[in-house]
């Protein structure tokens, strides 16, 4: 399993985060799903977790959570 790394300003910092590819996959999924481009679906997510929380895995659960949902509909 390979992990991609992508850098992304929010709100005026830079921020490196790094997923497996399948989650960037799901990620650009859930931001379509929001009508939303990739930025601004993780700064959305930035905004909603706890400072304590590591941004990473809190995309991961969201990405999960997007497709469970997409399964109880």
């Amino acid at each position: 399993m390979s992990l991609r790394k992508r850098s992304v300003t929010l709100h005026g910092h830079r921020t490196s985060i790094t997923l497996e590819p399948e989650f960037w996959s799901g990620l650009e999924d859930f931001a379509r799903s929001q009508g939303k481009n990739i930025t601004a679906a993780i700064a959305s997510i930035d905004d909603e977790r706890n400072p304590e929380n590591n941004l990473s895995s809190c995309i991961r659960v969201t990405v999960l959570k997007h497709f469970q949902n997409q399964l109880i509909s």
